[in-house]
C-alpha cells in the first residue's frame, strides 16, 4: 500500500520506533501491534472510557487522601511521632533544598492529581455521548505531555529504600495514607494500560465515540 497518498489522519506511527502503518480499527478485544518493535498502537475494549474515568475518579480520591491522612508512624525510646505524605513531601521548605521539595510535590501529588483531572475533563463528555468539552484536544494532549513525569512509583520506591535503613533504628508502622499512596501508584499503572489513545483521537475528532 501507498501511504504517501492516504491522508493523514489515515495514518499512525509507531511511538517506540516511528514506523507508519495505515491505522484501522481492530475488532473488539483484538489490538494493532507494529511490525518492527510489537509496540501495541491500538487496542480498543469494550466500556474502556468508563472503566478509565472510574479509575481516574479513584485516583483523583486517593491523592486527597493521601495528603490528609498519616503516611508513617514512627517511635523510639518512648518517643512517637507521624507525619503525612505533604509533610514528607515539604520536610526541605526554608532550607537550600526547597527547589527539591517543590519538585516532589509536583511529581508525586501534583502531576498525578492534575492528568486525573484532564482525563476526566476530556473523556466524560465522549462517553455520554456529548459534545467534547472547548480545548479537550489541548487538555488531553497535556494529559500525555504529563505522563512521564507522574512519578508516584518512583516516590515509593524510594520510601522503600528508606525504610528498609531506617527499620533497625526505630519501630515504623503504616498509616492509611500510606496503603493510599500505594493503591494510587497501581490505579495510575492499570490506568495508562486501558487506555487506547488512537481512539481517543478518533473521538475528538468527531469520529465513534470512545465507549
Amino acid at each position: 500500500m501507498n501511504l504517501s497518498a492516504l491522508p493523514l489522519e489515515d495514518l499512525i506511527a509507531c511511538p517506540r520506533c516511528d514506523a507508519l502503518y495505515h491505522a484501522a480499527q481492530p475488532a473488539a478485544g483484538e489490538r494493532a501491534v507494529c511490525g518492527r518493535c510489537h509496540s501495541v498502537l491500538i487496542a480498543p475494549r469494550r466500556r474502556a472510557g468508563m472503566t478509565i474515568i472510574m479509575m481516574a475518579l479513584t485516583v483523583t480520591v486517593l491523592v486527597l487522601g493521601a495528603l490528609w491522612f498519616p503516611f508513617l508512624r514512627i517511635s523510639t525510646s518512648g518517643l512517637q511521632n507521624s507525619s503525612t505524605l505533604l509533610d514528607a513531601a515539604l520536610s526541605f521548605v526554608g532550607g537550600p533544598l526547597l527547589i527539591v521539595s517543590l519538585a516532589v510535590v509536583a511529581l508525586i501529588v501534583l502531576v498525578p492529581l492534575t492528568r486525573a483531572l484532564l482525563i476526566l475533563y476530556v473523556l466524560v463528555p465522549i462517553v455520554f455521548d456529548r459534545p467534547p468539552r472547548p480545548s479537550a484536544r489541548a487538555a488531553f494532549r497535556l494529559a500525555e505531555e504529563l505522563r512521564p513525569w507522574s512519578m508516584a512509583e518512583i516516590f515509593a520506591i524510594g520510601c522503600a529504600v528508606s525504610l528498609v535503613k531506617v527499620a533497625d533504628l526505630a519501630d515504623i508502622s503504616f498509616g492509611p495514607a500510606f496503603y493510599m499512596f500505594a493503591g494510587l501508584v497501581v490505579v495510575s499503572i492499570v490506568q495508562d494500560t486501558w487506555m487506547c489513545r488512537w481512539s481517543v483521537w478518533k473521538s475528538l475528532d468527531g469520529a465513534e465515540g470512545y465507549r
